[in-house]
């Protein structure tokens, strides 16, 4: 952060925190919300956290203040909204299905500007959708643009920031362009992959949101915000194959409407219709910045798109692999389940154990080597002879001479990525694999005694072959994985608790 601080960054030298602030967020659940938290309470704001379900919160931050409430029923908002100085207001109602989205939006932006004006809050920062408001927008973009000047309509200082197509893991629309391009070697396009646009890195969204709490010059302004390039969204699917090393072919014909490509997303992606539709349908509109006041105010160091991808696809820096595991909350009633996030396929299994911890912890410590992998070892034998087949490191290479493991200790043919004793054992597969594989086990304490074993298997495929390769091997790891989980909730039954 301290880069834009510098001498040079004329309009930033007298730069400065109120970190007295407090600050309300809403959509916190969401993909935004879920990432500006952290940054406000990292640079000392006070937080507090708005949010319609608890049981979505797939994350909590100690440092953060959370208070339950619905923007779409005007009661629960005052009291929440007592003492707060500036809010984000980051909702959109796709969630909840395509049917009557503009009119929940409208009602929740008007309860949300009306708390907030009584409850004497001095601004509202609103992330909403870039397109010309002369042109022919679509009804989502449309309600986006007119929720702004609903929140305007309240009397609240309004700070809008309009963006098109967000890079980053997890943002809908490039998980949009994640998919169509790693599953779909051949795609048969649409108009709309001519349609230009100005897609923006994540991190700059983030910088925008976050530097508007300080820069006074930006209350009740209206920013279009971009990248530093203009491209159509045909380039987009090809740039993001080349970063994956794919080759794909895009032949365009005139015949296919949004609506009916959306049909076909609906059919190759794991993307919920109820977002992918109003964003395909949005896909005819051009979005690109014809004001550049932003970056008059803001001055930032804009991320080409080449990097947005290559930092989107950075998996070191995924959010589910460092923060799914103390997000999520698993229903241990719900033994196997399989969802896809980021990319990845993520197959789950959860026990309730009598055992504590540590004494299932050192049974998965012990694993690999002489003493095998709990179920099935053969299958495991027969796994390492092909990989040997293929080119790759084969047959077992045993576990390490200490006994305990660390960061970076290999057994047989796995690393151990991550560790923490007693909670968390993560190995990463080294066999060759089309995408990268981990085999997770989390440990979680429970209040009425034992402890909750949460098993994962997780897969990257790489391109149409890894995500073949994954349903092909599916009914073998169905059998090796619950195995597996039985045969360590038998043995650590049969241990004393250390």
């Amino acid at each position: 952060m301290a880069d834009w601080m510098t001498s040079e960054m004329g309009p930033f030298q007298n730069y400065s925190r109120d970190v007295g602030m407090n600050i309300l967020v809403t959509g916190t659940t969401g993909y935004i919300g879920g990432l500006l938290v952290p940054r406000l309470i990292d640079e000392g704001y006070s937080v507090t956290c708005l949010v319609r379900d608890a049981t979505r919160l797939e994350r909590k931050w100690e440092r953060a203040i959370y208070h339950i409430g619905n923007v779409l029923e005007y009661e629960t908002l005052p009291p929440i909204m007592k003492g707060i100085d500036a809010a984000y207001y980051l909702i959109h109602s796709m969630a909840e299905g395509e049917k009557g989205f503009e009119e929940r939006d409208y009602r929740a932006a008007e309860n949300f500007g009306k708390a907030a004006r009584a409850a004497g809050v001095k601004r509202i920062i609103y992330l909403g959708g870039l397109g010309e408001k002369d042109a022919k927008l679509s009804s989502h973009l449309a309600s986006r643009q007119k929720v702004g000047d609903i929140l305007r309509a309240s009397g609240v200082p309004v700070t809008e920031f309009q963006a098109g197509v967000v890079i980053g893991s997890g943002s809908m629309s490039f998980e949009m362009i994640r998919y169509l391009t790693e599953r779909v070697p051949v795609m048969i396009t649409p108009r709309w992959v001519t349609t230009r646009c100005q897609p923006i890195s994540i991190i700059n969204v983030l910088e925008y949101l976050e530097r508007s709490l300080s820069e006074p010059r930006s209350v009740g302004r209206t920013f279009e915000i971009g990248g530093p390039e203009v491209m159509i969204y045909g380039d987009m699917m090809r740039k993001y194959a080349q970063a994956r090393q794919l080759k794909r072919l895009l032949i365009r014909v005139p015949v296919l409407t949004p609506r009916l490509s959306s049909y076909w997303v609906d059919l190759v992606t794991p993307i919920p219709a109820s977002y992918s539709h109003p964003l395909i349908e949005g896909l005819r509109s051009e979005v690109i910045l014809h004001d550049t006041s932003a970056q008059d105010i803001f001055w930032l160091d804009l991320i080409p798109f080449d990097e947005a991808v290559r930092q989107a696809l950075d998996i070191s820096g995924s959010t589910v692999l460092a923060g799914y595991w103390d997000g999520t909350r698993p229903d241990p009633k719900q033994a196997m389940s399989i969802k896809i996030v980021e990319g990845m396929i993520i197959e789950e299994r959860c026990k309730v154990l009598e055992a504590a911890p540590g004494t299932i912890f050192q049974i998965l410590e012990e694993s690999g080597g002489e003493n095998g992998w709990h179920y099935a070892n053969w299958i495991w034998e027969l796994r390492a002879l092909v990989d040997r087949w293929f080119g790759g490191i084969g047959m077992r290479r045993g576990r390490p001479a200490v006994e305990k493991l660390i960061p970076g200790s290999t057994v047989d043919f796995w690393q151990v990525e991550a560790l923490k004793r007693d909670r968390l054992l993560r190995l990463r597969s080294e066999l060759k694999t089309p995408g990268p594989a981990w085999l997770q086990f989390e440990m979680r304490p429970q209040a009425a005694g034992g402890t909750l074993l949460i098993q994962a298997s997780l897969f990257q495929p790489h391109g149409l072959l890894g995500v073949l390769y994954w349903y092909a091997l599916y009914p073998i790891h169905r059998i090796v994985f619950s195995g597996m989980l039985k045969a360590i909730t038998r043995r650590a039954n049969q241990t004393p608790n250390g």
